[in-house]
This record gives structure tokens, sequence and C-alpha cells, in this order.
């Protein structure tokens, strides 16, 4: 049951506040920006009003989660820090002496309250609707990419997390206390996931065994970060597939299994859109969504700013409607290029080839008829015809028993011949300078805010990553702005 209206908890000690959490401090800055009472508004339907036990409030619940994601810290240390700081009581709404919750509830948030929630959409909107009533956004260009996320269900990718946790776990013991060098067990050197699991099961005894050692909050938030991911690997790493996640590629010989998210950001660095996708999607097709978000969002675009992915012949026709400059090399498979099977063939502009239905890159490609002359030129992609026997797409793909897989694009060299002048031009030059810094956005995110690897299982759950994380960069990008 949710109560009907919050109860504001009044305490003698709400005082203390004022001299412990200083005005610069960011959890009070973002208390400043922002009402939180959207969140409610949009959740309320999830509770029952009138029967069952008085649930927490939604509002401070997902606090907890933003927390989480500003801090990049485990469901237990947020809690537990929120025990003792009280920069975060004061975020949280609690009165100092108050009580704080059991991490389980974050888990059951998470899955019952936050389920079937746009919250992606919802936490953009509100950023960017900020950002746009402080008069911070004044450009009227978008800048696009998209940044890949690792899944968790690889064991691979779970070997090297362990083994980057477990690393910075020793690397916190040894600035304390050097002398536990010679206490600590030997390393696991094998690529065996259940041998690394073993060492770090050691490791945590071992740091365990010193009290006062693992009570340091440097080391203890490490320690309990490395038991969280032990945990969940051996739930899930054998047991669950990540069934949204697929295979997609950084370069020709370059790979990730996991997700995509691309987004749409302003050149004063405010992320006004953003699509996630499973690994192995294009680029260029998800730009009319991010598009669309981005000018409902109240966004005014004349300008697209890109990479060669986002020149793909739809995307030209799409934003000349508009009268909307598209500033993004042409490539001429995607700009130029007449090919059957568009909607299903997706073009990697990482790798330079062609992706089919079934997420597998080509593997080499051939330019047929006159070199450096378009008339009449085709480029022939070649894939993996072994690959194509056994795949559960063959059918009307794969002729049975051809000894080839190819994709043809015809190359038409008098199409588009308007974005080839704009491209010699000092205005496009000029707004090609900007891109760099959704390339600084994406490693923000990835390096500050752990989006480098999905936390959880499914797309669903990716979203929610996504949002909190893009909700937590524009807030501190406003707060900056605004001072």
């Amino acid at each position: 049951m949710l109560a009907q209206q919050q109860q504001i908890q009044f305490s003698a000690f709400s005082g203390l506040y004022d001299l412990i959490v200083p005005k610069d401090n960011l959890l009070r800055k973002i208390s400043e920006l922002i009402d939180f009472d959207f969140i409610y508004q949009e959740l309320v339907d999830k509770y029952c009003p009138n029967n069952g036990r008085t649930a927490e409030s939604p509002i401070r619940m997902f606090k907890y989660l933003l927390l989480k994601t500003i801090y990049t810290v485990s469901d237990v240390d947020v809690v537990e820090r929120s025990q003792y700081d009280m920069s975060f009581k004061y975020f949280l709404d609690m009165s100092p002496e108050e009580e704080v919750i059991d991490p389980s509830s974050l888990t059951k948030f998470r899955k019952l309250r936050l389920k079937d929630t746009d919250l992606l959409n919802l936490l953009i909107g509100k950023t960017v609707s900020i950002a746009i009533e402080k008069g911070i956004i004044r450009s009227r260009s978008i800048i696009v990419d998209a940044t890949h996320s690792l899944s968790r269900s690889n064991p691979y990718s779970a070997l090297e997390v362990l083994r980057e946790r477990s690393k910075l776990l020793r690397k916190a013991v040894y600035s304390i206390d050097e002398g536990m060098k010679d206490r600590m067990p030997e390393k696991n050197d094998s690529g065996e996931l259940e041998k690394e699991l073993a060492y770090c099961k050691e490791l945590e005894k071992c740091i365990e065994s010193d009290q006062t050692l693992c009570l340091i909050p440097a080391v203890k938030e490490k320690l309990n970060l490395l038991k969280e991911t032990v945990e969940d690997t051996q739930e899930n790493y054998t047991l669950s597939k990540d069934r949204d996640a697929r295979t997609g590629h950084k370069s020709a010989d370059s790979k990730f299994f996991g997700y995509k998210t691309h987004l749409a950001m302003t050149e004063e660095r405010i992320i006004t859109a953003a699509v996630v996708t499973s690994g192995e999607k294009g680029d260029g097709p998800e730009l009319p969504m991010l598009l669309k978000i981005s000018q409902d969002n109240g966004i005014a675009v004349d300008t697209v700013i890109g990479d060669s992915a986002y020149s793909g012949k739809e995307n030209l026709k799409l934003t000349s409607e508009q009268d909307i400059k598209v500033v993004a090399k042409i490539n001429a498979s995607i700009s130029q290029g007449f090919r059957k099977d568009e909607d299903k063939f997706d073009y990697n502009k990482d790798a330079d080839m062609f992706v089919c239905p079934a997420g597998h890159l080509a593997i080499r490609k051939a330019r047929q008829g006159k070199k450096n002359v378009g008339k009449n030129q085709v480029h022939m992609y070649y894939f993996d015809v072994e690959k194509c026997k056994i795949c559960p797409l063959r059918d009307n793909c794969y002729k049975a028993g051809a000894k080839t897989k190819t994709y043809s694009v015809t190359i038409k060299s008098d199409t588009h011949l308007q974005q080839i002048a704009f491209q010699e031009t000092d205005d496009y030059k000029q707004k090609a300078s900007h891109r760099y810094k959704i390339e600084a956005k994406n490693s923000e995110l990835k390096n500050v805010h752990g989006y480098d690897r999905a936390i959880s299982y499914g797309i669903e759950n990716m979203q929610m990553q996504g949002a909190l994380a893009i909700f937590t960069v524009n807030l501190k990008r406003i707060i900056k702005l605004t001072v």
C-alpha cells in the first residue's frame, strides 16, 4: 500500500544538514535543481492504495538507485553508506536518525515497480525540459553516435570482470597494508572461470580474516562489489542466457556480445534522445527515431552531426524533407548504393562491412568494374558459407550446395551530388569539429557510471540502466552550466 500523501518527517536533528552538507555538494545541488514528484506520479498506479503494509516512498527508492548510479556502488553499499553519510540522508529526505531500507528492497523495486515503465524517455525528457527552461540549450544541432555495453552472460567477459574487481580490491588493500601481499592467495593464471571464482572466494576470506582492514570504507566497498559479482556469476553464467543480447562488431577483427545505446546530444552536451538495441544493429537506421524523440522533447533541429554510418539514402531523404543538414561523410555503399533487402542487411561502419539478418559479418569485399570509376560499379560482400550452411535463417537466403554467399551493392555516382559538394564547405567542417563531444560523453557514461557493462539481463534492464546513467550525466552537466 502506498500512502496517498508523503508524510513530512520532523526531527530535532534536521539542522545538522545545514552544518554538515556544504552548499556546493553535488547531491544538494541535484535536490535544489529538480523536483522528483514526477517519479511519484509515474509510479503511483503500480501500488495498491488501500491494502497491505505501507510501502517505502517510490521517490526515495528511485533516489537510492540514482545514488547507486552516481557513485557506482552495489545495492549493499549504497544502503550502508546511507546509514552514516549525511549527504545521502539529506538527498533521500530522511531525518538523521531514521532507519534505512533493506538492500533486497531495491531488487523488488526494480522488478515490480519499474517494470513496463518507459523510464528512459521519461528521465531524458525531464532533464531536457529543465535545460530548455534554464536557457542552456541554444544550438540547433544534434550529435549522434552509438556506444556498446557488454552483456553479463558472456562467460569470458565474466572472467575479465572478476579479475578486474579482485585487482581493485588488492590495490585498495595494499595502499593501506603492503604486508598483506605475503598473505594473499595465489592468483589464478588459467582461463577457467571456475578457478577464478574459487580464487575470488579465497581472497574474500583472506581479507575478512583481518577485521580491522575489512571495515575500512575503501576496502569494504571493493570487497562488497567483488562479492556481488561472484554471487551473480555463480547464479547466472551457466544457468541463464541473455536472450536479448547479440554479437556486434567494433571492427573487422574485434567483436562484443551485448547491447548498443544510440544517442543524440546537443552541442551543449545534453543528451536529448536514446534508443537501446541489441549489439548487432547498425547505427544509421536509428537516426529517424533519435531525431523524432529529440524534437518531441522540444529540440529544434537544423543540423545532424555524425559519422558515415548516418549518411544512408533514407536518412538523407528524411532530413532533406525537413530541411535539415547532415554533417556526415558520404559512404558509397549506403549513400550511393542500390541494393536488395535494405531493411535486412545492416551496414557496420566500424568494420566497413555488411551484417546479415543472423548477425554474421561479411568476411571480405571486392569491387567489380573499373577502379575509381563510379558508373556501373558494384561492391560485392562475401559471407562465410560454412556459417550459412547451418544458419537457422538460411531459407530464402542461402541456396543449398552453393559455394559462396554474396551481397551486392550497385554504386551510382550521380546521386547526392549536393551532399558531396556540402562536404567541402567551411560550414560542414566547422560543424564536424563538434563530433568529438559525443565520444567524450560515451566515455563518461562508461568509465564514470559503469555503462561499459550491463548490470542485469535483458533489454528492459539495459534500458533502465541507461535511463539512470543518462539522467545522471545530464543533471551533472546542467549543474555545471548553471554555476
